[in-house]
């Protein structure tokens, strides 16, 4: 059923940061391909909250300007001009308290002029100091009393810069609005081959069967980039790779690898067994530490042919920062399905491969029979590919039918994208939807992003204590050398599939 027809779906979405980078390259966007696919509710319009003085047809015509570069569909003028007629823009500093009665009289207008009758969505795309401010000015004016109606918080990373500041945080987050109406956002979990990640191990039998330490020797996971942060080195000398990627991205990716099979589809029963894997990470020692954490920053490089700059001379980056730009652990979960298999994790900016996947490589077979003597043994692969490239393959030994007794390895692969079809939906897309269905099955639980600090303040905690020589890898290379030492002295290697 499309989302319009669900008349208690009706919403009000009001955008705080309308003329930041992303609302521009992601929101509008989204909404526009929501629109295109039908699949926004029928009463419907967008309230966007900037300090800069545009009128709307300003404002829209520059919305307008981000489709063409952003947009996965093409732009027509139909469908444009169905967002177009929606798209409000409302000036004022969010520091005002004052500017809140100037919003709650536009929310107003539009709930009546556009018959809107069921909620409010609250997207805070602002930096993180304006979290605290936006939320009580929302308080403060009572915009999130919506008398029978729901109102909604969406609140993009990063959720403080540690467990003191995250707590904090959600308390004021807490005086305002219910635990279940607070949407924070993690975009990887809106995309595709993440969702798929349940329906691979649930509904095959050949995969959950062998989903344990009994049958994997190791997982990877690895979100890679190539590039740098470009503008956002302030921010970025604040956050690093550990807030910035493993914190969030990669333990909520981590999660859904290894979690238990839930008692059912709804929500908490998936969020419940994600919590369960984190608070079983095995506690990191001064020794575990020392040996199985490795950072980076890069240095001067080439990248794609073309020479790059170092960290340091980033916009915005102290000459002497030790902020890291990577990243690699290796870890274990303590529970009785994962004990003894360890799990690798990398990120990294300014790499030589620009590429984000899962790696579940099995066991290998006795080295008897077929591998007794001359052939080589390449190990069973199931690689979960998040991008660019979308899609999951399976690596497994044949016979090669071109030689009279050689074996190979080959690959069974099902890609997610359809060229003549277009691209799969862009992940915004995905989590707008269902913020405004009210499912929060991919936004991250109060317990679950407790959990997660609680292990990466341990982390962060001994890189803050360290004096490590940065830079210590070149730009358009794949990382420090320790990091795949890491590997190495386990008798492994990271792939790049």
């Amino acid at each position: 059923m499309a989302m319009h027809e669900n008349k208690s779906l009706s919403s009000v979405m009001v955008i705080f940061g309308g003329t930041g980078d992303l609302t521009h390259r992601k929101l509008m966007p989204a909404l526009y391909n929501l629109v295109y696919d039908n699949l926004l509710p029928q009463n419907f319009a967008v309230a966007v909250v900037g300090r800069r003085s545009k009128t709307n047809d300003q404002y829209r015509d520059e919305v307008f300007e981000s489709l063409k570069k952003f947009s996965r569909n093409k732009i027509d003028e139909g469908h444009w001009n169905k967002l177009r007629n929606l798209i409000y823009y409302v000036q004022f500093d969010f520091t005002d308290m004052s500017g809140y009665e100037k919003l709650k009289a536009q929310i107003a207008q539009l709930e009546q002029e556009y018959n809107i009758q069921s909620g409010r969505v609250f997207y805070l795309a602002v930096a993180p100091e304006y979290f605290e401010t936006i939320v009580h000015g929302i308080h403060s004016s009572g915009l999130h009393r919506n008398g029978n109606y729901w109102s909604r918080l969406v609140i993009e990373k990063p959720f403080g810069k540690d467990l003191i500041t995250a707590k904090k945080l959600n308390n004021k987050l807490l005086e305002v609005f219910e635990e279940k109406d607070i949407y924070r956002i993690d975009h990887y979990l809106g995309k595709e081959m993440i969702q798929n990640i349940m329906v691979l191990r649930f509904c095959n039998t050949v995969f959950e069967s062998l989903w344990s330490n009994k049958y994997i020797d190791h997982i990877q996971i690895s979100l890679c980039e190539k590039s740098g942060v470009g503008t956002r080195g302030g921010y970025y000398e604040s956050s690093g790779a550990m807030r910035d990627m493993v914190q969030n991205h990669i333990v909520q990716i981590l999660s859904l690898v290894a979690m238990e099979p839930p008692i059912d589809l709804k929500t908490d029963a998936i969020r419940t067994e994600k919590l369960k894997v984190i608070q079983a990470i095995d506690c990191f020692t001064p020794e575990l530490l020392r040996d199985n954490v490795v950072f980076g920053q890069y240095g001067r490089g080439v990248v794609d042919g073309v020479p790059v700059p170092g960290y340091r001379e980033e916009e915005n980056v102290p000459k002497d920062s030790k902020t890291e730009t990577f990243v690699a652990i290796k870890l274990h979960i303590n529970n009785f399905r994962w004990a003894g298999t360890p799990f690798y994790i990398r990120t990294g900016k300014r790499l030589g491969a620009d590429f984000s996947e899962i790696v579940v490589q099995f066991k290998p077979m006795p080295d008897i029979l077929y591998f007794k003597e001359k052939y080589l043994q390449e190990p069973n692969l199931l690689v979960i590919r998040i991008q660019p490239n979308v899609g999951v393959f399976f690596q497994f030994n044949t016979r090669n039918f071109n030689t009279h007794n050689d074996i190979v390895s080959t690959k069974m692969e099902a890609g997610q994208i359809n060229r003549e079809a277009g691209n799969t939906p862009e992940a915004y897309e995905r989590l707008i939807y269902d913020i405004l269905r009210g499912d929060a099955t991919l936004f991250s639980r109060w317990d679950e992003v407790e959990a997660s600090w609680y292990f990466a303040d341990r982390i962060i905690e001994y890189k803050d204590q360290k004096k490590f020589n940065f830079p210590n890898y070149d730009a358009g290379t794949m990382g420090p050398v320790k990091a795949f030492e890491l590997l190495a002295r386990d008798g492994r290697q990271w792939f790049n599939i």
